[in-house]
């Protein structure tokens, strides 16, 4: 007797150049079966030549539903394709995957392998399906990751004006050069950042938003764009612990019994431009605000070590963002969300050993 199709999946593997596939299916008996697997260039020929071998597979192609992490810039392409004729996508956080991976028997680490495991993964879970972002989140997040690197690139060229200013005979054409360079930087920021407040006031609803986001001590306009824009309005995000390990602020460790126990770290495995984005915020926040300052002193107290105060705070003030968003209302420092019993537990003290 012929078992009953009750799912299926494709799951992608996306990379600068190509897309690698694996097509996967659960039966009525709950079996999985992952009975195909390919590899299409990350170009719209490829993304075509996929469609078609999918509907050469599946018994629904429009059933199917299209699985793929969140990998830097690489998987919009295909995902806003797929979007735009009307499959179903979903999009996953690439710490959920991982954590995943290593939940499987099989260990070793290969584009096939993910692409595998990516699919066992939409069939076993029940996933959310992906929505187009804002075009206005898409346009911030290139105008802020440009800005970024212009700022980058302005430091290196101060430090380059700095080690030519100290050599014995300074190369004046060459110190020339570099200030000409600084003015050109300079006045790329000012444009960006004219850009950015003209997409800005011409959404009213994100204008608000930012507004309340920026009723946080330490978070300015600019701390607001980024995450909003970093996060797609949150789009991917359910809670406070999902957006830490977006961030790559969560606590990772590592302990076994007595004799095995790893100092705690914050993973890092994330989006480094939010993590970014947080620290001088918090530095702010620490000095201003009562609330901030007290999980800032108590850490201090504790472990006596600054930075690992200084990152919880910057794990606060991002969960803090998240919150605001999603209540609508304007932070006040006196009935803060910080006071909650949450922020007290042993959970969140455990949380703070991390190190930046």
């Amino acid at each position: 007797m012929m078992k009953k199709i009750l799912k299926e999946v494709l799951g992608v593997d996306v990379a600068q150049n190509e897309l690698v596939v694996t097509a996967g299916r659960m039966l009525d008996d709950l079996s999985i079966d992952l009975y195909a697997h390919k590899v299409f260039k990350n170009n719209e020929s490829g993304f075509l030549a996929l469609l078609d071998w999918t509907k050469k597979l599946s018994c629904d192609e429009f059933k199917v539903r299209f699985v793929m992490e969140a990998t830097g810039v690489y998987h919009q392409k295909f995902a806003f394709y797929l979007y735009d004729r009307g499959r179903e996508v979903t999009i996953v956080l690439p710490n959920k995957i991982s954590n995943y991976i290593r939940t499987l028997e099989d260990k070793t680490i290969t584009d096939k392998s993910c692409s595998a495991a990516i699919a066992q993964f939409g069939l076993e879970r029940n996933l959310d399906q992906w929505h187009r972002p804002k075009k206005v989140f898409h346009v911030l997040q290139q105008l802020t990751r440009e800005r970024d690197q212009i700022v980058s690139e302005r430091v290196t060229v101060k430090n380059q004006i700095h080690a030519e200013k100290s050599e014995v005979e300074p190369n004046e054409r060459s110190l020339q050069r570099l200030y000409e360079r600084i003015k050109l930087l300079n006045r790329q920021e000012k444009e960006i950042k004219a850009d950015l407040k003209m997409l800005v006031n011409g959404d009213a609803n994100l204008t608000g938003e930012i507004k309340r986001i920026c009723s946080i001590t330490g978070i300015g306009e600019l701390t607001a764009i980024i995450v909003l824009a970093e996060t797609n309005g949150f789009e991917l995000i359910r809670n406070k612990k999902q957006l830490t390990g977006y961030a790559g602020l969560n606590v990772k460790e590592k302990q076994s019994g007595t004799s095995v126990k790893g100092k705690p770290r914050i993973s890092k495995k994330g989006n480094r431009h939010l993590r970014k984005a947080m620290y001088l915020p918090a530095l702010v926040a620490v000095r201003h605000d009562k609330n901030f300052t007290e999980i800032y002193l108590r850490i201090v107290s504790k472990h006596g070590i600054k930075m690992k105060a200084l990152v919880a705070v910057q794990r606060k003030l991002l969960e803090m963002i998240f919150v605001i968003y999603n209540s609508k209302q304007e932070y006040q420092k006196e009935y803060s969300v910080l006071k909650e019993s949450s922020a007290l537990n042993l959970k969140d003290q455990h949380a703070t050993l991390a190190s930046s």
